[in-house]
C-alpha cells in the first residue's frame, strides 16, 4: 500500500488530540479529523443513501459531493440522537434505542426449516427436481416408487441443511459468549458488573486495560491525566498498530463517584463509517464538539491505559462494527456461469427426448386404437362390476400429456443434481491442498495461504490481467531511512555507513531504540554540532522528523533489567522509519502525551509543548505540527509532505540555490526507487500564533463544515516555510518479485501496477522488478486537462500502429510490437479519462501495451481501471493488494487477493484469497490454478456424460416397449446411480488428479495459457462429449439386447445387466482419463464397481422389491460376463482411438509436456508452445 502518497490518508486515520497551549491554561483546542480524504470517505462509507447512486471512479469528489460522509454534515434535530449521560431511562424514554445484545446467527429454532429451504431453492435445479418428485407422487404419473423419487433431492437438501445448521450453531454459540461477557457499569453512583447484552445507551461504562470495548462509547476520562487512551482496532479493521483516543478536558477532571456525571450528547444516527463521527456535548452549560478522536468502538481493545470511562452512544446492532459486519461481496465462478449454458442445452435435449417419446406414443395409440379395450394396461372399460365403467384410460390427448410428464420423471437425471454437491466437495478438497501447500507458507509472518471464497477456485486458472498495488505488495513495506538532503547537501553517498546504537539514561534506566539504523558518519558528526549553520539545519531537520508525526513511544522489557527498548508504534511505516532514524542520529522521541512530547537531543531531554497538529489529507498532501519550544518563548511550525505540494509553500526567496539542489537530490532519490518527503519549518510571531489559535479553535468547534474549515486554517499557517531538506526511504522489493513477474508475463498474464507513489519511484521499481525493460518504448501521460489527455491518447495509439508496422516490416514475431510498449499514466489524467468518452481510447491503448503503470491514483481510480478491462473484455481479472486503499480494487476484480502485510488486514478481510508474499502468486496461478481449472472442467463434462449415458439407455429401452415408459432398471438403482455408484470417483479425481507435475508447470509458464484459451472446457468439447455419449449408450443398450434377443430373460434381469454395465463403462472411462494415480483413486474407481455389484445383489435379494433374485439368475450365465466385457470394449475403443489420433497429429501443449514427463525430457528443447495472444477477448 502506498503510504507516502495522496492515498495514504485512507489507512493513516490518525486521531487528533485536544491540544493545550500549556499545562496551566487547560483551554481545549479540539481537533476534528481531516485525515479521511474525500476518496477514503467514499470508500468506507456504506450508508444506504449512496448504494443506489453510480460510483464515479475518475473523480476524487469534493466536500459537497454526493459521496461525502454523513459524519461531516450539520446535525439537525431530525437526524440526531440525544444521549443523556448516566441517565439511560431518560435517554430511552422517547426513542428506545437498540439494546447491546447482538445476533449474527441467521436462523432460530422455528425459522430454520422454512428459511433454509427457501435459500436452498434459490438454485433453479433444486426447484426442477422438486417438481419432478411432486409429479411422481401423482397416481397417473407414478413411474418410480414415491420414496425413491424424493430421495436424491432430500439427500442433497439434508446435507446442505446440516452444514448450514452447524455453521449457524457456531454463530449462536459465539453470540452467547459475547453477550454474556461482563462490564463495569455505573449504577447508583457505584460501578457494578453487568452483562454486555444488558448495557443500555446512556450508561457510563468503565473499561480496564487489555479489555475489549462492549459498545461504541464517547470517552469521558482516562487513567492518563491528559485524557489520552490507546486502543488496538484489530477486531474492527485488522490493523494491529495502536491508535490514540482522547477525553475532553471538561469531563476528564470529573469523578463519577465523587460527583454525578451529567450532560447531553447530540450525535449523528448510526452509520457504517468507522473513521467518522460528529457530535457535540453539553456539560456544565458549555457546548463541546466531539470528533472521531473522542469515540472508541465496540471490538477495540484498550492498551497501555489502566482504565477509561465512557458513555454508551451506540449499542448492539447499531454499533459501527455490527453495521460493517456484512462480509465481502459474493462472486461466482466463470466456469459455473458457462456451465449453465450447457445445462440449458441439456434441458433442450431432455425436452426433445420427452417430445419424441410422447409423439411416438400418440402414433402408437392411434394405430392400436381398436385393440385398447382388451389390452391389460390400456383397456378402456372395467367389466368387474355390474356396470361397465371407463378404467385407467384418459383419452388420446391426456395420455400423450401424461406420457410427456412421465418421460421428464424417468429422464430427470439428465440434469445432474449431484453435480452441485460434487463441485462444492471438490472445491473444499482443492482449498485444503492449497492451504496446506508449504511453498505458499510465509515464514516471516508465520501465515499460511487462506481460501476465503470456495466458489471461485477454478477461476485462478484463467487469469489474463493482474492488477497489483506496489507498496506492501511488490515491496516489503518495511521502510529504511537511506539518505537525506539537508540544507542543500546530499548525504546519500553511502561512504562510511555503519549501524550505531544510540542510548540515553532516564531515571537510572538505559533506553535504546528497538530498531538499529545505518547512519552516515558525516551526517552523524554534523548532528552533534550545535553552532555552525549546517549543524543548526541538521538539528531542525531531525527535530522535525522526531516531532512531526503521531508516533507513540512504548517501552519494551529486555533480559537485562537495567535496559529497556523503545518501540515506536504508528500507523505508517514511513513515520516509524523517520523516527527511528532521528533516534539513531541522537534525536530520540521518548515520551508523548496529548499536550507535549519529550525528545532526548544528544543526551539532553527537551520538552516541546504540542500546540496543534494538522494531519495529512488528500488535498494538502502534507502534515504540520505547531510546537512550543523548550525556551517557552519560541513557537515553530514544522511541515512535511510530498514534494508536489511542499515546494508550492516554500519561501524560495531565502535560498534559491538550496531549493534547486534539493529538487535535484529528490529526483535522484526517486530514480533509485526511494520514497521521498520534503521537510520545512517556520517560526511564528506572537500575533501569527494567536491568530492561528483563534482560527483553529473556531474551526475545531464548528458544527458544520469542520473539515473544510480546519483545512483552510492549515493552508494559512503552512506558508512561507523555510526548506530544511528532504528524506529518502527505501522500501525493498519482496523476495522473488522480479522472477514472479517474469513467470506471469511468460504465462501470457499482463501485470499492471496501480500505485499512489511518484512517477519516478514507480518507474524505478518497475525496472528493478523486471516489469519494465530497457527495450520498451514508454508512453507517458501526465496531463491537467481533458483536451491534452485526448491528444496524448491519440498520439499513443499512433505510436502503437507505427511500432506494429515496423515490427511487421522487420519480420518480428507475433505480439513483438506491443511487447515493446509500456503505458505510464497518473491519477490526475485519470480524473479526465475515467467515466468519460476517453475511456474507450484508454482501453484501446492499454490493451495494446504489455505493461501499464498508473501513478498517484486514488482507491476508486484503482477500481475504475479494473472495471475498464472487466467491462470490455471476457478476460479474467485479478487484483492484489495489502491495505484499505486496495479494497475497492480487490472487490471489483473477478478474483481478489489480499496480502497480510504491515498495513493491517483490511485487504485480507475483503479478499477471496489471502497470502503473505506476492511471489506466491506464481504457484497459486500456474500450479493450483491450472490444476483446479483442469479438474473442474473435466468433472463438469464427465458429470454431463455420466448422467446422459444412463438416460439414453433408458430412452432406447422406451423405444422397444411401446413408448410406455416401463423401466427395466429398478427404482433404487436409478436413485443410487448418481449417489453411490458413480459419485465418489468423480470427487476423488476432481480433488487429486494432476495433468502435469508442479515442476513442469513452473518450468514452462506458457502451459498456463490452456486455461486462458479455455482448452479444457468449451462448446466444442461439450458437443464432442455428447456425441461420444450417444455412441456409448448405443453400445451399452444394444449389445445385451442383441445377445439376449429371443431368450426368456425377464426385464429385471437385463435391467441389472444394463445397470452394472453402465457403471463399469463410466468408471473405466474415468480411469482412462486419470493422469495421476493414488491408492485412493484406485479404491474409489474399482471400489465403486464392487459397491454396485453389492447394492444390486442386496436390492434383488429383498423379496418386497420388484425383480426378486433377478441378478442371481442372469449372473449364472457366461453370456452375462461376456456382455459386460463386450459393452466396455465396444463403447470405449472408439474413444481410445480418437484420443490416440488427436495426441499424435494435433497435440496440445499439455499433451506434449505430459509425454515429455512420461518418457523423460528427450526433446524438450524442440517443443514450441502455442503463441500467447495479447489481444483481449472483447465482449
Amino acid at each position: 500500500m502506498d503510504t507516502s502518497s495522496n492515498i495514504e490518508i485512507i489507512e493513516n486515520s490518525y486521531q487528533v488530540p485536544d491540544y493545550t497551549r500549556n499545562s496551566s491554561s487547560q483551554r481545549s483546542i479540539s481537533s476534528f479529523q481531516s485525515t479521511q480524504s474525500k476518496t477514503s470517505i467514499r470508500e468506507v462509507n456504506f450508508s444506504s443513501e449512496l448504494e443506489s447512486k453510480p460510483v464515479r471512479h475518475g473523480s476524487t469528489g469534493g466536500a459537497d459531493s454526493e459521496g461525502f460522509s454523513a459524519s461531516y454534515k450539520e446535525i439537525n434535530d431530525d437526524d440526531a440522537r440525544l444521549i443523556y449521560i448516566n441517565d439511560p431511562e431518560k435517554t430511552n424514554e422517547k426513542f428506545e434505542f437498540a439494546g447491546n445484545s447482538i445476533r449474527t446467527g441467521k436462523y432460530s429454532f422455528l425459522t430454520f426449516l422454512p428459511k433454509n429451504l427457501f435459500e436452498q431453492f434459490h438454485r433453479v435445479a433444486y426447484i426442477y427436481f422438486l417438481v419432478i418428485a411432486i409429479l411422481n407422487q401423482l397416481p397417473q404419473l407414478a413411474v418410480f416408487g414415491r420414496g425413491a423419487s424424493i430421495l436424491p433431492l432430500a439427500f442433497v437438501l439434508l446435507v446442505t441443511a446440516i452444514k448450514d445448521a452447524y455453521e449457524d450453531y457456531r454463530r449462536h454459540r459465539s453470540d452467547k459468549i459475547e453477550n454474556n461477557r461482563l462490564a463495569w457499569v455505573l449504577v447508583n453512583e457505584q460501578f457494578q458488573q453487568k452483562k454486555w447484552k444488558d448495557i443500555c445507551v446512556g450508561e457510563v461504562i468503565k473499561v480496564f486495560g487489555n479489555e475489549t470495548l462492549p459498545c461504541d462509547m464517547v470517552l469521558l476520562s482516562t487513567s492518563d491525566s491528559t485524557g489520552v487512551a490507546y486502543v488496538q482496532t484489530t477486531n474492527l479493521d485488522g490493523e494491529s498498530n495502536l491508535k490514540t483516543r482522547y477525553a475532553k478536558q471538561e469531563t476528564q477532571m470529573k469523578s463519577p463517584v465523587e460527583g454525578k456525571i451529567s450532560g447531553l450528547i447530540k450525535c449523528e444516527k448510526p452509520n457504517r463509517n468507522i473513521y467518522g463521527f460528529q457530535a457535540n456535548m453539553d456539560v456544565d452549560g458549555k457546548r463541546i464538539s466531539l470528533g472521531p478522536s473522542n469515540i472508541i468502538l465496540r471490538g477495540c481493545e484498550l492498551k497501555n491505559t489502566d482504565w477509561t470511562l465512557g458513555v454508551a452512544v451506540y449499542a448492539g446492532r447499531e454499533t459501527k462494527a455490527m453495521l460493517n459486519n456484512s462480509g465481502a461481496p459474493s462472486k461466482r465462478s466463470r466456469l459455473e456461469t458457462r456451465m449453465n449454458r450447457e445445462i440449458f442445452f441439456l434441458s433442450i435435449f431432455l425436452v426433445t427426448l420427452c417430445v419424441v417419446v410422447c409423439i411416438c406414443h400418440g402414433i402408437w395409440l392411434r394405430r392400436h386404437e381398436d385393440e385398447l379395450d382388451l389390452m391389460q394396461f390400456y383397456r378402456k372399460r372395467d367389466y368387474s362390476g355390474p356396470e361397465v365403467e371407463n378404467y385407467e384410460y384418459y383419452g388420446w390427448g391426456l395420455e400423450i400429456f401424461f406420457i410427456f410428464l412421465m418421460s421428464v420423471i424417468v429422464f430427470q437425471i439428465m440434469i445432474p443434481i449431484s453435480l452441485y454437491i460434487s463441485m462444492e466437495l471438490v472445491r473444499v478438497g482443492q482449498a485444503y491442498f492449497m492451504i496446506r501447500d508449504n511453498r505458499m507458507f510465509d515464514e516471516s509472518s508465520n501465515s499460511r495461504f487462506q481460501c476465503r471464497a470456495l466458489n471461485i477456485n477454478e477461476d485462478l486458472g484463467q487469469i489474463k490481467y493482474v492488477f497489483s498495488d506496489k507498496t506492501g505488495t511488490l515491496t516489503e513495506n518495511k521502510m529504511e531511512f537511506k539518505c537525506a538532503s539537508i540544507g542543500g547537501l546530499d548525504f546519500s553517498s553511502g561512504t562510511g555507513n555503519e549501524q550505531v546504537e544510540y542510548s540515553v539514561e532516564v531515571d537510572g534506566m538505559i533506553l535504546r531504540p528497538k530498531m538499529k539504523v545505518k547512519v552516515d558518519t558525516e551526517l552523524l558528526d554534523l548532528s552533534k554540532s550545535k553552532h555552525s549553520d549546517e549543524g543548526k539545519n541538521v538539528h531542525d531537520f531531525f527535530v522535525a522528523l522526531a516531532a512531526c508525526n503521531t508516533i507513540v513511544p512504548l517501552t519494551v522489557e529486555t533480559d537485562d533489567t537495567s535496559v529497556k527498548l523503545i518501540e515506536y508504534q504508528g500507523e505508517s511505516p514511513d513515520e516509524q522509519a523517520l523516527v527511528y532514524s532521528a533516534a539513531a542520529y541522537g534525536f530520540m522521541l521518548i515520551e508523548r502525551s496529548s499536550g507535549h512530547i519529550v525528545i532526548d537531543i544528544q543526551g539532553e531531554r527537551q520538552r516541546f509543548n504540542v500546540l496543534g497538529l494538522h494531519e495529512f489529507d488528500s488535498d494538502r498532501k502534507r502534515m504540520s505540527v505547531i510546537l512550543g519550544c523548550p525556551d517557552n518563548k519560541t513557537v515553530k511550525v514544522f511541515v512535511k509532505g510530498a514534494d508536489t505540494t511542499m515546494f508550492s509553500i516554500i519561501n524560495k526567496s531565502l535560498n534559491l540555490d538550496m531549493v534547486k539542489a534539493t529538487e535535484s537530490h529528490l529526483h535522484s532519490y526517486s530514480s533509485k526507487g526511494l520514497r521521498t518527503l520534503v521537510i520545512g519549518m517556520r517560526e511564528l510571531s506572537t500575533s501569527e500564533f494567536e491568530k492561528w489559535q483563534s482560527s483553529y479553535e473556531s474551526a475545531s468547534t464548528a458544527l458544520m463544515g469542520r473539515a473544510a474549515l480546519l483545512r483552510k486554517v492549515a493552508n494559512k499557517i503552512e506558508n512561507h516555510v523555510t526548506l530544511l531538506g528532504a528524506s529518502g526511504i527505501e522500501d525493498k522489493l519482496q523476495q522473488g518479485v522480479p522472477e514472479a513477474i517474469e513467470s506471469l508475463r511468460s504465462a501470457g498474464i499482463k501485470v499492471w501496477v496501480l500505485t499512489g507513489d511518484k512517477q519516478e519511484t514507480a518507474i524505478s521499481i518497475g525496472y528493478s522488478s523486471k516489469l519494465l525493460t530497457s527495450t520498451m518504448t514508454q508512453i507517458v501521460i501526465n496531463n491537467n486537462s481533458k483536451n491534452s489527455c485526448r491528444k496524448s491518447l491519440e498520439d499513443g495509439l499512433v505510436m502503437c500502429k507505427k511500432l506494429k508496422i515496423e515490427s511487421g516490416a522487420t519480420g518480428g514475431g507475433h505480439g513483438d510490437g506491443v511487447s515493446r510498449l509500456a503505458l505510464i499514466i497518473d491519477g490526475t489524467s485519470l480524473v479526465y479519462v475515467l467515466d468519460t468518452e476517453l475511456e474507450e481510447q484508454l482501453f484501446e491503448l492499454a490493451s495494446k501495451c504489455s505493461v501499464v503503470l498508473c501513478c498517484r491514483v486514488a482507491p476508486l481510480q484503482k477500481a475504475g481501471i479494473v472495471a475498464l478491462i472487466k467491462n470490455r473484455t471476457e478476460d479474467m481479472t485479478l487484483a492484489i493488494g495489502d491495505g484499505a486503499n486496495d479494497v475497492s480494487m480487490i472487490q471489483m476484480a473477478d478474483v481478489g487477493i489480499g496480502i497480510s502485510g504491515q498495513e493491517g488486514r483490511q485487504a485480507v478481510m475483503a479478499s477471496d484469497f489471502a497470502m503473505g508474499q506476492f511471489r506466491f502468486l506464481v504457484p497459486l496461478l500456474l500450479v493450483h490454478g491450472h490444476w483446479n481449472y483442469q479438474r473442474m472442467s473435466y468433472m463438469i463434462l464427465y458429470n454431463f456424460y455420466r448422467n446422459a449415458v444412463f438416460v439414453l439407455v433408458l430412452f432406447w429401452y422406451v423405444l422397444f416397449t411401446c413408448f410406455t415408459l416401463t423401466t427395466a432398471i429398478t427404482d433404487w438403482s436409478s436413485v443410487l446411480y448418481s449417489v453411490i455408484y458413480t459419485s465418489v470417483p468423480t470427487i476423488i479425481v476432481g480433488v487429486l488428479d494432476k495433468d502435469l507435475s508442479r515442476t513442469t508447470l513452473l518450468k514452462y509458464p506458457q502451459l498456463y495459457g490452456s486455461g486462458q484459451r479455455q482448452e479444457s472446457y468449451n462448446g466444442k468439447l461439450f458437443w464432442v462429449t455428447i456425441i461420444d455419449t450417444l455412441w456409448q449408450s448405443l453400445a451399452a443398450f444394444f449389445v445385451p439386447l442383441l445377445a439376449y434377443w429371443g431368450s426368456s430373460v425377464d426385464g429385471s434381469s437385463i435391467g441389472d445387466l444394463w445397470t452394472i454395465a453402465v457403471v463399469i463403462m463410466v468408471n473405466v472411462h474415468l480411469a482412462m482419463d486419470v493422469m495421476t494415480w493414488y491408492w485412493i483413486t484406485h479404491a474409489a474407481i474399482w471400489g465403486s464397481i464392487i459397491a454396485t455389484f453389492i447394492c444390486v445383489m442386496v436390492i434383488d435379494a429383498l423379496s418386497f422389491l420388484p425383480g426378486y433374485w433377478a441378478f442371481f439368475h442372469i449372473a449364472n450365465t457366461e453370456l452375462f460376463w461376456l456382455c459386460l466385457l463386450g459393452i466396455t470394449v465396444g463403447a470405449l475403443v472408439p474413444r481410445l482411438v480418437v484420443k490416440y489420433l488427436v495426441q499424435c497429429y494435433r497435440p496440445s501443449d499439455i499433451q506434449i509436456q505430459r509425454e515429455a514427463e512420461k518418457f523423460g525430457n528427450l526433446r524438450v528443447a524442440e517443443i514450441e508452445m502455442n503463441p500467447i495472444i495479447d489481444s483481449p477477448r472483447t465482449t
